[in-house]
């Protein structure tokens, strides 16, 4: 009999039908210097708390003793061939039996001595608990400065300012929540940006997230974290889930942008002085608003495929979208838009090979070049609306 199947009887004859059976879920990529210490740890403290539980170390490929420690200290060693930190932990969830699922590092950074402020929040109906490591205390060297005071702190800007995800510490890998979160969620990420999807994900699903305070040490062994490339997959990650902040604003911002400066090219067709330079702003408006307008209907297409594939929850602008934009309204006013440009150019060009004079004859073919760019964006995103909402 291994020391965890040990535990496991040992708890099950003291404890109540109402103790949970808890699994706890550590990662492991050459961890040889403490993934014993820490599923030792663990299974100590499933003792001391009464409760039935497991420890599984889910191994990413080592090559060192971390698989054979592991094992000889109690914990139920499984492998996963796809590399990556969210690859393993997806792995550790699957194989859990636990009411509660623990996760954590294996490289002694967190305390698994003592998991008791993770659960009883669970036992009082929160979905998700997250150690806090800026509130329980981060030992001196245990964080780059980078990290504690910039990547960090902006990631958890990013979150409450995109899904209203109100945490001090989103990027925490102490957490314990109900087994039947993962699959709630349908978790995804396959590298360190699990940590928000999570976080993102929950809060979109309207789940109790509750925060605790968590001791932050100084790992031992060689860190796998690479901050250019892992900080950019968690934005990455949080731009893709948020068409509205990512395309969706910054386009309708530059449609503004470019309605006030084609005004402007009429309101002074010789240009704006500055100092001893003169700007034509006709230009920049048709820029802008092609860009704009592009952006802002990629914005709606992602929106509405999320929705409609389950990748988000369906909100007000997702149900707004749907109600304006039919396919047959979308086309008449990319019809009406596509025929004013050509029938301007038109205009234009019977004027020219006349040899006559045309007013404003800039600002008139940028004007009309933009209709003919907007018009044909908006007739092709509107049959790529009907296709993104079919079954």
């Amino acid at each position: 009999m291994t020391r965890a199947t040990l535990v496991t009887a040992q708890a099950a004859a003291t404890s109540t039908t109402a103790d949970p059976y808890v699994s706890i879920v550590m990662p492991c990529l050459n961890e040889e210097q403490t993934v014993a210490v820490c599923v030792r740890k663990a299974i100590g403290w499933l003792e001391h708390a009464g409760l039935q539980g497991e420890v599984i170390v889910v191994d990413n490929g080592s090559t060192d003793r971390s698989v054979e420690l592991a094992g000889e200290a109690g914990a139920r060693v499984v492998h996963e061939r796809r590399r990556g930190y969210g690859q393993t932990y997806l792995r550790g969830f699957t194989e859990a039996r636990g009411e509660f699922i623990v996760m954590g590092d294996s490289d002694d950074t967190y305390d698994f001595s003592d998991l008791s402020s993770l659960i009883e929040p669970l036992t009082r109906g929160a979905d998700m608990v997250v150690g806090n490591r800026f509130a329980g205390g981060i030992s001196r060297g245990a964080m780059p400065w980078a990290h504690r005071y910039i990547g960090s702190p902006i990631i958890n800007f990013v979150i409450r300012l995109f899904f209203g995800a109100r945490i001090g510490d989103s990027q925490s890998g102490l957490r314990a929540f109900r087994r039947s979160v993962p699959e709630r969620l349908q978790l995804r990420s396959g590298g360190m940006e699990l940590a928000s999807e999570m976080i993102v994900s929950a809060a979109r699903a309207g789940m109790t997230i509750t925060e605790v305070p968590a001791p932050y040490n100084v790992r031992q062994g060689e860190s796998k974290l690479n901050t250019v490339r892992d900080g950019w997959r968690h934005i990455r990650y949080l731009l893709i889930a948020a068409p509205d902040f990512l395309f969706t604003l910054p386009g309708l911002a530059m449609i503004g942008l470019g309605l006030v400066t084609s005004v402007l090219s009429f309101v002074a067709p010789g240009g704006v002085e500055i100092g001893s330079l003169s700007w034509q702003p006709v230009f920049a408006g048709t820029i802008l608003l092609a860009i704009g307008v592009n952006s802002a209907l990629v914005g709606v297409v992602a929106k509405l495929y999320g929705a409609s594939h389950g990748l988000r929850n369906e909100d007000r602008w997702a149900r707004l979208y749907r109600r304006w934009f039919h396919l047959e309204s979308v086309l008449a006013l990319a019809a009406l838009l596509f025929a004013s440009g050509l029938l301007i150019d038109g205009l234009l060009f019977v004027v020219w090979t006349s040899r006559s004079a045309a007013g404003m004859g800039m600002q008139l073919a940028a004007l009309a070049q933009t209709l003919l760019i907007v018009g044909a964006e908006l007739g092709m995103a509107g049959f790529l609306i009907v296709t993104v909402e079919s079954p």
